[in-house]
Parts: C-alpha cells; structure tokens; sequence
C-alpha cells in the first residue's frame, strides 16, 4: 500500500486558501462525479492534491501529513503529485521541524560543497556558512551571526568563476539562505530523498508502509 503525504500551510491551509479537515475527517470533492478521473483533471480543483515521500521537496510547506487516499472514488497519478477525490490526514509527520531541515539542507549543501573546494581550496566560506547553519539548528548561533554566514557565502558564490564551481557554491549559499529546499542537481536526487527519509523517520523505500 503506498503511504501518500500532504503538505500544507498553518493550520491545515492550501496555496489556495482551501482547508482540510481536522486530521481524522474525510475530505471530498465531486462527491457526484462517477467518470474516471483523467490526467487532465490532476491540475484542478476537482482533485485533491496528495504526493509521495519522494517529492516532499517539490512542495515543501509548514506542515506534513500523512494521508489515507480513498482510490475506490477515483485516482489520476501524475510525475510528483497524485488526485484523488476523497482523502483524509491521518497524522501530522513533527519531524518535519525547522530544525530538522536546517540540519538536512546543509548536509545537501555539504555533500556538493568539494566541487566548490577543488576549485577553490582557500575559501571557507560556504563551509564556515554551512557550519553555522548546524550551530543555529542546534541553538548554539545567533540569527544575526545566521545572516552574516549567509552574506559570506553567497558572495563566494558569485565570486566564483566557471558554471561548476559556481553551482556548487551557490547550493551552498542557498542552503544556508534557505534551509528547507536543498541543492537539487539530478545526481543528488536519490541521495538527497534518502536523506530526507531519514531525517523524517519515513520507510526506506520512498513507497511502502
């Protein structure tokens, strides 16, 4: 069975305003249709909007949700989200926290940051900045000493020269700046949502619970 997620705005809210119901409640859309839902249906308010442990980031928000999806009124599966008719939260996912993806996003920046260093092996900054991110999550750093790290490493990153070492330092800069969204490179991908799964407590496998 796969386990689908919901992310959301405080207090339950969508981009679009619309609230689901308390974690429990069913939530439904179209409760008179009876046509097979369609692809081009998946980009409509005639779906809700669920996904998978492997696209959190594509739609990072405040809040993550488990979701039980009721198939048997309808399901269109698109590249990273799902739409289904009928859908509830089962249970809010706390280890989607601040602190969480703070740690998480400068692991991701980390793990680029040497072709930055291969580069330029005498500038710090995007490690410095990297570092003080951790010290923030844990506590341990001021927002003002945040934003200074971030300041640094980011002008690293438009100091540098060349496509790649350039990348590779602005993904450090942009974690820093924005910790929820990680560097998203095409061969980081599955190393990065492993890494997520982890940090969050979710199965290995990305699908199955």
């Amino acid at each position: 069975m796969t386990q689908f997620y919901k992310m959301t705005n405080p207090d339950r809210r969508t981009q679009g305003n619309y609230q689901w119901p308390e974690v429990g409640e069913w939530a439904e859309v179209g409760k008179r249709a009876r046509k097979p839902l369609k692809d081009s249906d998946l980009c409509t308010s005639r779906v809700l909007h669920v996904t998978d442990s492997d696209h959190l980031l594509d739609w990072a928000k405040a809040e993550l949700y488990e979701v039980e999806v009721d198939e048997s009124r309808g399901i269109v599966v698109g590249d990273n989200k799902v739409g289904v008719r009928r859908a509830r939260l089962t249970k809010r996912v706390e280890a989607w926290n601040d602190r969480n993806l703070r740690l998480f996003a400068a692991d991701c920046a980390a793990h680029v940051l040497p072709l930055f260093e291969q580069r330029y092996p005498d500038d710090k900054r995007p490690r410095e900045a990297i570092e003080v991110v951790r010290r923030f999550a844990r506590g341990e750093a001021t927002r003002e000493e945040l934003a200074a790290a971030r300041a640094a490493a980011g002008a690293a990153a438009w100091a540098a020269a060349g496509d790649a070492a350039r990348a590779a330092a602005w993904a450090a800069a942009w974690a820093a700046a924005w910790a929820a969204r990680a560097a998203a490179w095409d061969a980081e991908t599955t190393w990065q949502r492993a890494l997520l799964r982890e940090y969050l407590g979710l199965p290995k496998d990305g699908a199955k619970k």
